[in-house]
């Protein structure tokens, strides 16, 4: 066995380790250290004596060490006392304990950031090196994010239901950061999503995987090779993932069909409606606006309505497009770039370009202000009458 595939397993087995000591009472940070302290002792010991059970041997190195460090640690004799008295951990199955890792990195206590962090830290098996690379910050940076998480949560246990919803958030945070650096942040977060898919039963789950899935199978066609974004009907859509499409759609299907709609199987409707046209003329509309209409039903966040506005400019036309923008707040995030494109379709070029313009300087990111710098430019030049244009 190599030491590539040596690490490959043990990123897989972590959460799992650390699961199961969290759930036998040690506090998150002692339980951490612990199962770091085995997985390298068995990334020294596993190329000449392997384990048979690999899964056992490491819960119960972490769990010896655990106690070692209890034991050292003079001011905590009694919680050495009580721990003492647990049984050693022998073969097990940790599906519910890393569920349970899952509630506990992704804690209502938690500022968004930092349950990212933990997640992707624990249950996602990652170093701290590799998730600020994955963020453009510091090590240290990140360092003291995920130690102050730790410390936030180190006297939790969950002896009530965990916030599914939670978690849920968490995760699409993780997947909408993309790619950055070493790490494919929406790969890992498909990758975790399967993993929480596996262990619970709850259509939302579905949902956000089906979400997921959706969108990166537009990955491919959704940049130019160097970096500039494409609109969606723009992309080329021979360039789709039709796998993952399917994937996506048929676990829709599944969570549709438990008759328990949520905010991420909505979503998903709407990107398998996208994803389900051989070219955007053929695009469905009036269902998208439908399933819009659901989605404003289920989440008050008016970024719902925004994307309502578009489909309704596409599916009656852009005057009623821009009749439902102008109930909205204009100070809203992208408002501007909507209405930019909203008045180029209703043929008021001039306006347009002046609107993607401001929208530019109010954009988010680089990408987001190159893409409406180049579409105000493009409809200057249809003003100046330019052939290219």
């Amino acid at each position: 066995m190599t030491q590539a595939t040596d690490e490959t397993r043990l990123r897989a087995l972590t959460p799992q380790v650390l699961a199961v000591l969290v759930s036998r009472g040690a506090d998150f940070a002692a339980a951490e250290d612990a199962t770091q302290d085995a997985l390298l002792q068995a990334l020294h010991t596993w190329p000449h004596d392997p384990p048979r059970d690999h899964k056992a041997w490491l819960i119960t190195v972490a769990w010896h060490k655990f106690l070692d460090a209890t034991r050292a640690d003079t001011a905590r004799r009694r919680r050495e006392d009580r721990h003492d008295e647990q049984p050693t951990p022998g073969p097990t199955t940790s599906t519910d304990d890393t569920l349970q890792l899952y509630f506990l990195c992704a804690h209502p206590t938690l500022t968004p950031a930092s349950a990212v962090a933990l997640t992707l830290r624990a249950v996602g098996g990652l170093t701290t090196r590799q998730i600020a690379q994955a963020y453009l910050v510091p090590e240290a940076t990140m360092a003291q994010r995920i130690s102050r998480a730790k410390r936030t949560i180190s006297d939790t246990r969950l002896d009530q239901p965990g916030d599914v919803a939670t978690v849920l958030r968490t995760l699409y945070l993780v997947f909408n950061e993309g790619y950055s650096g070493d790490i494919d942040l929406a790969a890992e977060a498909i990758r975790l999503t399967r993993q929480l898919d596996t262990a619970i039963d709850h259509p939302e789950v579905d949902g956000l995987l089906a979400l997921m899935l959706l969108h990166h199978a537009r990955r491919p066609a959704r940049t130019t090779p160097d970096g500039n974004l494409i609109p969606l009907a723009r992309q080329d859509r021979a360039r789709w993932d039709t796998t993952l499409i399917t994937e996506g759609i048929h676990t829709l299907q599944r969570a549709l069909a438990q008759d328990r709609l949520g905010e991420f199987q909505a979503q998903a409707a709407i990107a398998a409606l996208h994803a389900d046209a051989p070219t955007a003329a053929d695009t469905d509309w009036r269902q998208i606006v439908e399933w819009y209409d659901e989605l404003a039903g289920l989440t008050d966040n008016p970024v719902v309505r925004l994307n309502r506005a578009v489909a309704v400019g596409e599916a009656e036309g852009p005057r009623a497009g821009l009749a439902a923008l102008g109930e909205l707040d204009e100070t809203l995030p992208r408002y501007t770039a909507v209405a930019a494109y909203l008045h180029e379709r209703d043929g008021e070029v001039e306006t347009a370009a002046k609107l993607y313009m401001e929208a530019a300087e109010k954009a988010p990111n680089l990408a987001e202000r190159g893409h409406l710098t180049r579409e105000a430019a493009r409809l200057n030049g249809v003003l100046r009458g330019d052939v290219d244009a």
